[in-house]
């Protein structure tokens, strides 16, 4: 089971899921991600995603993309320590910053911002 919150102010969209991202909840994770369209920035929130597998990694840097490709930055916040090493041991922290609060991801956003 996955949900997916997406809640949002002026500085950035936050989209949180809360379950397992795998192939079972790929297509709903793939659609949401889509409807988000054009953000200036876009926290995601894996705090409460204790699995990803393959085709959950595939769709949030499918998203990822997407959101860079129509002008916005990307910050992920993750503090579960399977979920992080899932992360680095594939090379997704190359793709976009993770970091371990909501905070820190907020301060690397207006990083981007200023520069």
């Amino acid at each position: 089971m996955l949900d997916i919150e997406i809640t949002g102010d002026q500085r950035c969209t936050v989209f949180h899921p809360v379950g397992e991202l795998d192939a079972f909840t790929v297509a709903m994770l793939r659609e949401r991600l889509a409807d988000l369209g054009a953000v200036s920035a876009l926290v995601v929130d894996l705090s409460d995603v204790p699995f990803i597998d393959s085709s959950g990694l595939g769709a949030l840097i499918g998203g990822i993309r997407r959101a860079r490709e129509l002008g916005g930055d990307v910050a992920v916040v993750s503090a579960r320590p399977s979920v992080n090493r899932l992360l680095a041991t594939t090379g997704f922290d190359r793709i976009a910053s993770v970091t371990p609060s909501f905070d820190e991801a907020m301060a690397v956003l207006s990083r981007t911002d200023e520069g």
